[in-house]
C-alpha cells in the first residue's frame, strides 16, 4: 500500500466496512487469502495487497492505531498530513534559474476536492484539516482520487519547473470544449502535452489505453489527452511531439511505456523520476523533434495559452 490517497485502503482491499466486526474481518481475509494465494491460482500481486491489508488492520491494536491514522507495529503512517495539504511558496530568491511557469498546477483539482469533501461531511459541518489523513483515508474513492490527481500534477510541475530557463510549462490549461491539459510543456525538443495522474496502483498500456485496478472501466486517459491535445493545436497551430501520461514510480513496471496510437506511438507512459529525462530527449535520442523556433513558440503560446 503506498500513500497515495488514491490507494486502497486495508478495508477496501479486504472488501469490508470499516464498521465490521473483528470477526468479520478475519473471515474476510481468509477467504481472500485462499483466493488469491498464487499455489491455488492466484495473482501474487493481490495475495500481497491482501496480506498488507491484513498485517496494517489484522489485530485490534493495529486497527485502532490505523483509524487514528497513526503507524502500526509492521507499517507506515498512512500518509503525513504535510504532504497531502498544499505546498508552502517557494522562496522568491532561488539559488539558480528555473523554468518559466504559468498556471495553477493541481488548482483544479484541489478544488473540486475540496468540493466533494464539503459536500460528503455535510452541509454546516467544520472541517478543522481537510488533509488530515484519517478523514483523508474515511472519504469515498473518487473523493481521494481528486486528492491524488491534485498531488500528482503538483508534484510534476516541480520536477518540470527544476529544469531550468530552456523550460518553459502552463498548467490547467484550457482545451475547448475538451478535458483541460494538466501541462503544455515547451522543452529544447519539442512541445508536449502533459497529463499528471494517480490512480493508486499499477497500471499499464493496453490496446492504446491504460488500464489497472483503479481506472474505471469508462475511463479513456489516452483518448481524452488526445482529443485535448488536437484542439490545443488547432487553436495555436502549433503540434504536439508526444503525449505524455505521468504516473507515481511504483506504478508502472517499466521506466516508460509507449501507448499505440493508430500507426505510431505519440503517447508514453511515463515513470515521474523518468520525466526530467524523456523531456530532455529521451524519446529522440536527445535530437530537435520540432522545425519551429523555440523562442517563436514560447512567444506564440504566452499570448494563446488560456487557462481554466
Amino acid at each position: 500500500m503506498t500513500d497515495s490517497p488514491a490507494s486502497a485502503t486495508p478495508y477496501e482491499v479486504l472488501g469490508v466496512s470499516a464498521a465490521a466486526s473483528q470477526e468479520e474481518l478475519r473471515r474476510a481475509y481468509r477467504k481472500l487469502a485462499r483466493e488469491t494465494h498464487p499455489d491455488l491460482g492466484g495473482s501474487p500481486e493481490r495475495f500481497r495487497r491482501v496480506q498488507l491489508a491484513w498485517e496494517r488492520i489484522g489485530t485490534a491494536e493495529d486497527r485502532a492505531a490505523f483509524d487514528r491514522g497513526q503507524a502500526t507495529r509492521t507499517s507506515q503512517p498512512a500518509a503525513p498530513t504535510s504532504s497531502w495539504a498544499p505546498a508552502a511558496p517557494r522562496p522568491t530568491q532561488q539559488s539558480r534559474p528555473r523554468a518559466r511557469a504559468y498556471g495553477h498546477p493541481g488548482g483544479r483539482a484541489r478544488e473540486l476536492y475540496l468540493t466533494l469533501l464539503r459536500e460528503w461531511v455535510g452541509r454546516g459541518e467544520e472541517i478543522d484539516d481537510p488533509y488530515d489523513p484519517v478523514l483523508v483515508r474515511s472519504a469515498p474513492g473518487e473523493i481521494r482520487r481528486c486528492l491524488a490527481k491534485a498531488l500528482a500534477e503538483e508534484a510534476t510541475a516541480t520536477t518540470i519547473t527544476e529544469l531550468g530557463i530552456g523550460y518553459t510549462i502552463w498548467s490547467d490549461v484550457a482545451a475547448g470544449a475538451e478535458e483541460k491539459i494538466d501541462h503544455v510543456v515547451l522543452a529544447p525538443t519539442g512541445l508536449y502535452a502533459i497529463r499528471s495522474d494517480d490512480w493508486g496502483g499499477t497500471v499499464t498500456a493496453s490496446r492504446g489505453e491504460i488500464v489497472g485496478e483503479g481506472v474505471a472501466v469508462d475511463e479513456q486517459p489516452v483518448r481524452a489527452l488526445a482529443r485535448s491535445a488536437r484542439a490545443f493545436t488547432k487553436r495555436t497551430r502549433v503540434p504536439f511531439v508526444a503525449q505524455l501520461i505521468v504516473v507515481p514510480d511504483d506504478d508502472l513496471v517499466d521506466p516508460v511505456e509507449p501507448v499505440s496510437l493508430g500507426r505510431r506511438n505519440s503517447a508514453f507512459l511515463v515513470r515521474r523520476s523518468v520525466l526530467a529525462h524523456v523531456l530532455r530527449g529521451g524519446l529522440t535520442g536527445g535530437e530537435r523533434t520540432s522545425s519551429v523556433d523555440v523562442f517563436e513558440i514560447r512567444s506564440r503560446l504566452t499570448h494563446e495559452v488560456e487557462f481554466v
